[in-house]
């Protein structure tokens, strides 16, 4: 893929070392959140079809978008789970700068944008009826979904992995809609 791929790669890796070092560490100011959805979205999903062709297309983007905001939901859980101690140590997530009850209208937020936006692409006749295929994981999405309304603390840990195998599901679900 040549040197647009480097370029990634490099902008990749100083924005890892960024997110927890140097002296504004994103993940400790604020900026995790969008970092994640960008990098493990756009870049990571972006990054993979331009490998396969050489090109980007705008159905990358509306791919990618759901996939970072699942890997958001992740990082949002643990900073729920982690806010009394981030807050203690001076990491300014967006849970603790912003709270709990938004935290988890955030995770709230992802979940629904990641399975709203391909529905809404295929009303829409921008993709094909095999986008709708991570609709099967909804109901999984659900039961995270309500669980987050109210779990808390160490109690949290399990729907970390939940929402993080949700992703994974959805994530090989979208993969074969998006070849139908």
């Amino acid at each position: 893929a040549g040197w647009p791929l480097v370029a990634i790669g490099g902008v990749s890796i100083l924005s890892g070392l960024a997110y927890t070092a140097g002296p504004y560490p994103l993940g400790y100011i604020g900026l995790g959140d969008v970092f994640v959805l960008v990098f493990f979205g756009g870049v990571a999903v972006g990054g993979t079809y331009y490998v396969q062709a050489l090109t980007l297309t705008p159905r990358v983007a509306l791919a990618a978008i759901p996939v970072g905001l699942l890997a958001t939901a992740i990082l949002v859980v643990n900073n729920l789970r982690d806010r009394d101690g981030d807050a203690r140590v001076g990491k300014r997530t967006l849970v603790v700068r912003f709270g709990e009850r938004f935290g988890r209208r955030q995770y709230a937020a992802c979940l629904v944008l990641a399975y709203g936006l391909p529905a809404l692409a295929v009303a829409l006749g921008h993709v094909s009826v095999g986008w709708l295929l991570p609709l099967v994981s909804l109901p999984l999405a659900l039961i995270q979904l309500r669980a987050l309304r109210t779990v808390d603390g160490a109690a949290l840990n399990p729907h970390l992995g939940a929402t993080a195998r949700l992703q994974l599901i959805y994530g090989l679900l979208a993969a074969g809609g998006a070849l139908l």
